[in-house]
């Protein structure tokens, strides 16, 4: 905005939830004639019915953006956040949202991204499964360690000693380089908090330089820890450099916390904290955590991707499974197969499944899986999907008659639906975390099939995003 001055909207009803984890109001600026159009307003951290005065932080020709103020009246539907870090930390903007309601507001999203957006033609979209359990829900979560935390407004940032600037936590939006020190975080159960908490303060009090993420200095970068349902944990201690205090801080760890199953560490001097091309030592324990699903056992390495809600994953993987249909004579794809849950899951009603995924790691960890459980009807493939699935692959593998995908947030490759269209597939299950993404695919891939069932799944309450399943048939 080029005027720096503070424009303020004054008694701004909130109407409804929108994209992004947004509110949606109308508005017009104070110095607008009477007669001008009120324009779309987005607020963050609002509640359809809040009645608030508006700080304009965006101000665009068709739009305006803002956050609030003042909370004049309430929304009879607001909720006190659970959470002392609402507000800074971006991970759980809708605690102050009911959950039905943030239920709905998902359901809203996919009908918007699918048809209001997408002009797909679609069923009457499903209400969105939900979570049985809306905090301590994730199995994995990444800490950053800075030497520059976030500083409050009410803080000086000269004020502050060294040892006060520095924080676990993790990024604030918008800020690549700006970390918010938690205190508490209800995302994943116990011993996340008291582990993230010990490990801070051994390396202050040891005197291990917290990381400086611009200028790429210090030692104590980040962490990441896994959980599964029966109890086991799985921490990752990232340093920027090896140095002689390494040994001593894990054993330091592994005795306080002998419920940590298993204790990797991770030497990464680049200047991304990216984990793909890294390698993970096993200091102690187990080389990995096991989760279970219908009997079925599933190893999680350290770099192993595994859904982040295991309650919500069995439901998901039940709405692939159902969408499927299968009888016990098909011959299954299942793109992007990760550690080859989804496949091996769908794999007692298959006559063979197929599953192919980029990283190497996560095919030796579906291949042991497989083994472990005593599927032998399963076979996966490492590479990237374009160059994989070729129309010489599947000559070679078997037509598939269902494809099961659950790509990335940026969806397929459009190479990739041109050989899913050549296949011709009976019928298409496709997963994703990403609705918009999804609606461009669908609109590629429904030139030769119908969209028959659509079904959103919540994986992570109190945000807005969603998982959709969406099923297809050849027309």
């Amino acid at each position: 905005m080029k005027d720096k001055k503070r424009i303020i909207v004054e008694n701004v009803t909130i109407e409804a939830v929108a994209a992004e984890g947004k509110a949606l109001a109308h508005a017009k600026l104070p110095s607008e004639p009477a007669d001008t159009s009120a324009r779309v307003l987005f607020v963050e951290f609002a509640v359809p019915g809040d009645v608030v005065d508006v700080l304009i932080t965006k101000h665009k020709k068709n739009y305006l953006e803002g956050r609030i103020e003042r909370l004049v009246s309430p929304s009879p539907h607001r909720l006190e956040p659970f959470c002392s870090h609402f507000g800074v930390c971006g991970g759980c903007k809708w605690q102050i949202l009911p959950y039905e309601m943030q239920l709905e507001a998902k359901t809203q999203q996919v009908y918007d991204q699918l048809v209001r957006i997408g002009h797909l033609e679609v069923p009457q979209i499903r209400p969105t499964i939900g979570s049985d359990k809306i905090r301590e829900y994730r199995n994995k979560l990444e800490f950053t360690a800075s030497d520059r935390r976030w500083v409050f407004s009410k803080e000086e940032a000269g004020d502050l000693s060294e040892e006060e600037r520095l924080g676990l936590g993790f990024h604030v939006g918008r800020f690549f380089d700006k970390v918010l020190d938690i205190e508490h975080c209800y995302l994943q159960s116990e011993p996340s908090n008291e582990i993230r908490l010990f490990c801070k303060r051994y390396a202050i009090e040891h005197g291990i330089p917290f990381y400086n993420l611009r200028e790429n200095t210090g030692v104590f970068r980040n962490m990441f820890v896994r959980t599964t349902d029966s109890g086991e944990v799985m921490l990752i201690i990232c340093f920027a450099c090896d140095f002689d205090g390494r040994a001593a801080m894990l054993d330091a760890i592994a005795e306080r916390f002998p419920q940590v199953t298993s204790l990797y560490y991770c030497i990464n001097s680049k200047l991304n904290d990216s984990m793909g091309d890294q390698t993970c030592i096993l200091w102690k324990g187990d080389s990995a955590i096991y989760e279970t699903m219908e009997g079925l056992r599933f190893r999680i390495g350290p770099k192993s991707f595994y859904q982040t809600n295991t309650g919500q994953a069995y439901k998901l993987y039940c709405v692939a499974r159902d969408f499927a249909s299968l009888s016990g004579s098909e011959v299954v794809y299942d793109l992007y197969t990760g550690t080859g849950t989804i496949a091996q899951f769908v794999s007692g009603r298959a006559s063979k499944v197929i599953g192919i995924e980029y990283v190497p790691e996560a095919i030796e960890d579906a291949k042991a899986n497989a083994a472990a459980n005593g599927i032998d009807n399963c076979q996966f493939f490492a590479g990237d999907m374009k160059d994989i699935l070729t129309p010489d692959f599947i000559k070679a593998h078997g037509r598939p008659d269902v494809i099961i995908l659950d790509p990335p947030r940026a969806g397929i490759h459009p190479d990739v639906a041109k050989v899913i269209l050549g296949a011709k597939p009976q019928r298409i299950v496709y997963v994703s975390c990403n609705p918009a993404s999804q609606a461009r695919d669908l609109e590629i891939l429904c030139s030769e099939y119908r969209i028959t069932d659509v079904q959103p799944v919540d994986m992570f309450p109190h945000t807005h995003h969603v998982e959709n399943v969406v099923k297809l048939e050849l027309k």
